[in-house]
């Protein structure tokens, strides 16, 4: 009993600690939402991002075990970017902690000096509490990943055309189909991102992929009882079997380069590189939303259809998951849609991470959201429409 109430106390005190007690370091989160408007010339891509995702993954903290147990300090502090149809405009926004402000608008601003930068009240309060209800609808999804971590998706640099060399801005796809959006139709695209330490890079797991691509696998450990079991089976085997004489193994000579393929190789260097960047724990959501008499669900396959251009079937897809989906398959449909519609759009307006996540590098997340640019000729991106600089020091002042 003991031991059984100990790890069961162990959950509810970290639950209580981190989200019913009123000293939570949870509730002292004071959120705000800023909005972006990218500038007209934007000339060097997703680059740029990448660099502002970077200079974020600063503020990765390491909490004692009396902060974890009395304060619930358990997590990172998050960021939420999200890229919002409304009506057929395109929306740049980034929920992040007040004391986190002026870290982002330094970042960005850093990179995108014209940029203009707003403090703007929630969108979802625009919209009702609960859907679907008598007149909205909705349907969405959680992202997740088809192989391991490091393996990398589609990134920015492979968007590339052969013949002029130019870069094809990947964002272009998901504008496009954000302009068509009729009036009462809106897409949110959500990533609520965390900054892991360092020390994810070098996780056992993935130094064993590393190990299995440079054909440096090592054998799983069978340990004593396994080992003896193998003695065991030859014995029993060698009493039925005529007798074999084992020849030594050929030692592999030649050096890994001429051992991979071109594609092996390519896939090695590509691993290589991702772990080598920082990395942000990711929640990846999707919410088509509108009123009911003109919902156009054929606009769900449209853009997810935009999103799986950042798919390598040879790296690594980001593709829906199946248990978020919000439908139901086989009885009482509409009862397990609605559920599953209520939860998700739930967890959204909340920015609440539970459930599937993925993990994307810098390079990764710079790819998936950034700002778009100027071979970018949608009208639904909103722009600075004119440069903003500081006042000339000689100005008169009365």
């Amino acid at each position: 009993m003991p031991t059984t109430l100990y790890y069961l106390l162990k959950i509810l005190w970290k639950d209580f600690v981190f989200i019913a007690s009123p000293h939570s370091y949870f509730r002292t989160f004071s959120w705000t939402v800023l909005e972006v408007i990218p500038p007209r010339e934007i000339e060097k891509g997703p680059k740029l991002m990448e660099s502002i995702f970077q200079g974020m993954s600063g503020v990765t903290t390491n909490y004692n075990t009396f902060d974890i147990w009395t304060k619930g300090m358990l997590i990172q502090d998050r960021f939420s970017f999200e890229l919002v149809g409304d009506g057929g405009q395109a929306h740049f926004y980034i929920r992040v902690m007040k004391k986190h402000r002026s870290l982002i608008e330094a970042q960005i601003y850093a990179q995108y000096p014209a940029a203009e930068i707003m403090e703007v009240e929630d969108y979802t309060k625009n919209f009702p509490k609960v859907a679907p209800n008598r007149d909205w609808d909705l349907w969405g999804t959680d992202f997740e990943f088809t192989a391991p971590p490091p393996y990398p998706i589609k990134t920015y640099d492979k968007f590339e055309e052969d013949i002029t060399g130019t870069m094809i801005d990947p964002i272009a796809a998901l504008v496009e189909v954000i302009g068509a959006l009729p009036p009462d139709q809106h897409i949110w695209l959500q990533y609520i991102v965390e900054p892991l330490p360092e020390k994810w890079n070098y996780d056992a797991a993935h130094l064993k992929i590393l190990d299995k691509l440079r054909g440096r696998e090592k054998a799983p450990d069978m340990g004593i009882g396994g080992h003896l079991l193998d003695v065991l089976k030859n014995v029993i085997g060698a009493m039925f079997k005529p007798p074999e004489f084992a020849t030594p193994a050929k030692k592999e000579e030649q050096p890994l380069e001429f051992r991979l393929s071109p594609l092996e190789k390519d896939i090695l260097k590509s691993v290589e590189e991702n772990l080598g960047r920082y990395t942000y724990q990711t929640k990846m959501r999707f919410i088509l939303i509108g009123r009911r008499e003109t919902f156009q669900k054929p606009l769900v396959s449209a853009f997810i259809g935009a999103i799986k251009q950042f798919n390598d079937m040879n790296y690594n897809q980001v593709k829906p998951q199946d248990a978020s989906k919000t439908y139901g398959k086989i009885f009482f449909t509409k009862a397990i849609g609605d559920y599953r519609k209520r939860k998700l759009y739930r967890r959204y307006r909340d920015r609440n991470p539970d459930g599937v996540k993925v993990f994307f590098s810098t390079k990764e997340l710079a790819t998936v959201f950034h700002f778009p640019d100027m071979n970018v000729q949608s009208p639904a991106v909103l722009r600075v429409a004119s440069k903003m600089g500081t006042a000339p020091p000689n100005l008169p002042i009365r």
